[in-house]
C-alpha cells in the first residue's frame, strides 16, 4: 500500500468516526427511516452534481449489481446503525463496527480476492484488543432492545465487510464515482416507501438537520466516492481497515466537542490499532527506506 492511500484511509476513519456522534444526535429526533432516507438522498444529490460536472455517464447496464451493492453497503447498514444509535452509545457502535474487518477478511479470502495470512489474523486480533481499550466498555443493561441493537450493529458490519470484495470487483467495470452515485440511487429507491411512511413521526430540530446534513453530504456522498477510488488500488481487506481506526476518532471528537473524558485506553489502544492496521493493510512506512539503505 502506498503512503497516500494509507493517509486517505486514515482521513476516512476520521470522517466516519464522527458519523456515530451525528447519528446519536439525529436519530432520536428524525427516527431511523427518515434519517436514513434523508442521508441517502443528500449523498445522491451531491454525487449527481459531481457526475454532471465531470461529465460521467450513469452505468445503467449494471443496475442489478448496483441494486445489490446499494442494499448491502448503504440501505441495510444506514438503517440498522440509525436504529441502534437510539439504544447504544456512540462508542459501542463504533467498537462493534470494527467487526467489519473480520467479515471483510473472511469474505475476501472466500471470494479469492485476497489471501488469509497469519499477519492479517494477528492484525485482526490486535485491532479488536485496541478498540476495546479505547472505548473501555462499561456496564450495559442487557435488556431486549440493547441486545437487538448490538446484533443490528454486527449485522450492519457484516454487510460492510462482506460487500467490500464485491465493490472491489465492481471498480473493474465501472468508475468509482458512478458506483457511488448508483448505489445511493438504488438505496433511495429501497428506502423511500418506509421513509415516507415514517415521515410524520420525525421531529426536524436544528441539531438533527445539521447532523444529517454532514452525514449525507460528507460522510456518505464524498467519503464513499473517495473510498471507492482507494478500493481500486488496494486489497479488499485494506479497504475495510478504517473500521479499526474509527473508534480512535470517535472518542477524540467526543472529547473535543462534547467534553467527554479521555482515558489511557485511547493512547494504548490507539497504538495497537495503528499496528493492527499496518498488519492488515500491509502498509510499512519504513519499507522504501530500508530498501534504499546500502547493505552493510
Amino acid at each position: 500500500m502506498r503512503t497516500r492511500h494509507f493517509a486517505q484511509l486514515v482521513a476516512l476513519s476520521a470522517l466516519w468516526g464522527s458519523s456515530f456522534l451525528f447519528l446519536r444526535i439525529a436519530s432520536p429526533a428524525l427516527t431511523p427511516l427518515p434519517l436514513a432516507g434523508i442521508r441517502v438522498a443528500l449523498a445522491m444529490v451531491t454525487l449527481v452534481i459531481i457526475m454532471r460536472a465531470m461529465r460521467q455517464a450513469w452505468p445503467w447496464r449494471h443496475w442489478r449489481e448496483l441494486l445489490v451493492l446499494g442494499a448491502l453497503t448503504v440501505t441495510v447498514p444506514f438503517l440498522l446503525y440509525a436504529w441502534a444509535s437510539i439504544y447504544l452509545p456512540a462508542g459501542y457502535s463504533a467498537l462493534l463496527n470494527t467487526t467489519a474487518v473480520l467479515f471483510g477478511t473472511l469474505a475476501a479470502a472466500w471470494l479469492k480476492e485476497d489471501t488469509l495470512t497469519p499477519h492479517k489474523l494477528v492484525g485482526c486480533a490486535l485491532g479488536f484488543v485496541g478498540v476495546g481499550l479505547i472505548v473501555q466498555l462499561g456496564p450495559v443493561q442487557l435488556d431486549g432492545p440493547t441486545i437487538v441493537a448490538v446484533l443490528a450493529c454486527i449485522l450492519a458490519s457484516a454487510c460492510y465487510g462482506c460487500s467490500t470484495p464485491l465493490m472491489k470487483r465492481a471498480t473493474t467495470r465501472m468508475e468509482p464515482l458512478a458506483i457511488a452515485a448508483g448505489i445511493h440511487a438504488a438505496a433511495i429507491l429501497i428506502l423511500a416507501p418506509g421513509a415516507v411512511w415514517a415521515w410524520p413521526k420525525a421531529t426536524f430540530t436544528a441539531p438533527a438537520l445539521l447532523a444529517v446534513g454532514v452525514l449525507g453530504l460528507i460522510t456518505s456522498g464524498l467519503a464513499y466516492w473517495v473510498h471507492l477510488r482507494i478500493i481500486r488500488h488496494v486489497s479488499p481487506v485494506a479497504a475495510i481497515s478504517p473500521a479499526f481506526m474509527i473508534p480512535i476518532f470517535g472518542v477524540t471528537w467526543g472529547h473535543l466537542f462534547l467534553g467527554e473524558e479521555l482515558s489511557s485506553g485511547l493512547f494504548i489502544g490507539g497504538a495497537l490499532v495503528l499496528v493492527a492496521t499496518g498488519l492488515v493493510t500491509g502498509f510499512n512506512p519504513f519499507k522504501r527506506w530500508l530498501a534504499a539503505s546500502p547493505a552493510p
